[in-house]
C-alpha cells in the first residue's frame, strides 16, 4: 500500500499528540425547511456496522478500485498551514494515497507556494491533483475568488494545476429555495460546465444535507431533483458527500407537511453512475437525537457500509475505472490520523463471495 517507508521524525512525533486542531468547520451558508425522518438512518439504507463487527477485512477482491484513493486537503487543513505541502504529501505518499483534492492552495506560515510547484510537488510524491473546491458566489466582492466573479482566473488555475475536475462545495443556494431560484442555479452551473469542458475538465457540485430539503413554494418538490432535471448531464458533475447525503435523507425523508417523502441516497448514483466520477467518503456513528441522525467518525468507526456501497458503484458501467474516493473528515482529532486509519481501512476493505 505504502510507496515509502521512512517517516518525518517531526511527523511521527506530531501524530501521537491528540486534540490538535481545534478548527471550527464553515457553516453552511443556506436556511433549510422540512422535518426529521421518524426512521433511523440504519432502517434506511440497510443494516450498518459499528467498529470491529463486519467491515468486511479478508481475503478476496479489494472493494477499493486501484490507483482510485484520494483525500479532500480541507481535512488537512491544519498540517497544510503549519508544516506545508511537502510534508503533509510525503506522509500521504507513505498512507497509501493516489489522488488528492484541493481546498485552497496557499500553506499559511509554511511559506508562498506557486501552482507549479505544488503540481511538481504532488507529482513527486505519486499524488494526482483530481479536483479543487471553489466558492461558486460572493455577489457581494467582485473580486471573489468564486465561479461566479472569476471564472476564467478559476478554471486558469485549475489548468496550470492539471486538474481533471473543478467544482463547488457551495449549495445552489444563490437566489434562494424556490422552484426558480434553483433553475437559475442550475443555468449557472451549465455556464461553469460549459468553460470547464472547452478546458477538457468536469464541472461537478459537492452536496451537503441541505440539497435534499424541499423547494418552499413547492414543498413536495425536492430541490436535489430539480439539480439533477435542469442541469446538462455532459456538462454538470456531482461528487456526492455520502455521509451528509445519509444526513439528508435522515432530515427530509418527509416533506414539510409531514409526508412520507423517503429517498435512497445509493439509488441516485445507481440511477445515473455517469454523472457521479468523484466521491467523498465520510463516516459517522447513528445517533437519532443529533440533528443530522450521525455524529463524525473517523472512517471505518462509524455505521455507514462502505464495503456495500464502493461494491454497488463498481458494478456499474464503467465503476471501478470511473469513480474516485475521497476521504474526508470536517473536524478530525488529528488529521494524520486520520488519514493514515482511513486508508487503512478502506485499503482493507474486501468484496463478499
Amino acid at each position: 500500500m505504502s510507496r515509502k517507508t521512512s517517516a518525518d521524525p517531526e511527523l511521527a512525533h506530531q501524530l501521537s499528540r491528540r486534540g490538535m486542531l481545534g478548527v471550527a468547520a464553515g457553516a453552511t451558508a443556506a436556511a433549510v425547511l422540512g422535518a426529521s425522518a421518524a426512521a433511523t438512518p440504519a432502517a434506511a439504507h440497510g443494516t450498518g456496522h459499528r467498529p470491529g463487527s463486519g467491515h468486511g477485512h479478508g481475503k478476496g477482491q479489494p472493494v477499493l478500485p486501484p490507483g482510485r484513493l484520494g483525500i479532500q486537503l480541507y481535512s488537512l487543513r491544519d498540517k497544510v498551514s503549519t508544516i506545508g505541502f511537502a510534508k503533509v504529501f510525503d506522509e500521504l505518499e507513505r498512507f497509501g494515497y493516489d489522488e488528492i483534492e484541493f481546498a485552497g492552495y496557499t500553506q499559511g506560515s509554511a511559506g508562498a507556494i506557486t501552482l507549479p510547484q505544488l503540481r511538481r510537488l504532488a507529482r513527486d510524491h505519486g499524488l494526482k491533483p483530481i479536483g479543487s473546491h471553489v466558492n461558486y458566489a460572493d455577489d457581494n466582492n467582485p473580486n471573489a475568488y468564486s465561479f461566479a466573479q472569476n471564472l476564467t482566473k478559476v478554471l486558469d488555475d485549475a489548468q496550470e494545476l492539471g486538474l481533471d475536475h473543478i467544482g463547488t462545495a457551495s449549495g445552489p443556494f444563490r437566489y434562494g429555495s424556490t422552484v426558480d431560484a434553483w433553475k437559475r442555479a442550475a443555468a449557472d452551473f451549465n455556464t461553469y460546465g460549459a468553460a470547464a469542458k472547452r478546458r477538457g475538465m468536469k464541472f461537478y457540485q459537492h452536496n451537503h444535507a441541505e440539497e435534499f430539503s424541499f423547494a418552499t413554494d413547492r414543498p413536495g418538490v425536492r430541490l436535489y431533483d430539480i439539480l439533477l432535471a435542469e442541469t446538462d448531464p455532459s456538462l454538470v458533475y456531482l461528487e456526492m458527500d455520502i455521509y451528509w447525503a445519509y444526513a439528508g435523507q435522515f432530515r427530509f425523508s418527509k416533506t414539510p407537511e409531514g409526508r412520507p417523502a423517503p429517498f435512497d441516497p445509493l439509488r441516485y448514483v445507481l440511477k445515473q453512475p455517469h454523472r457521479y466520477p468523484l466521491f467523498h467518503v465520510k463516516d459517522g456513528i447513528e445517533d437519532i437525537t443529533a440533528r443530522d441522525g450521525y455524529r463524525m467518525v473517523d472512517v471505518g468507526d462509524g455505521d455507514i457500509d462502505y464495503r456495500r456501497f464502493i461494491s454497488a458503484v463498481n458494478k456499474t458501467h464503467g465503476g471501478r475505472r470511473g469513480h474516485h474516493w475521497q476521504v474526508e473528515h470536517d473536524q478530525p482529532v488529528d488529521s494524520l490520523a486520520f488519514a493514515r486509519k482511513s486508508s487503512a481501512h478502506l485499503h482493507g476493505l474486501r468484496e463478499k463471495r
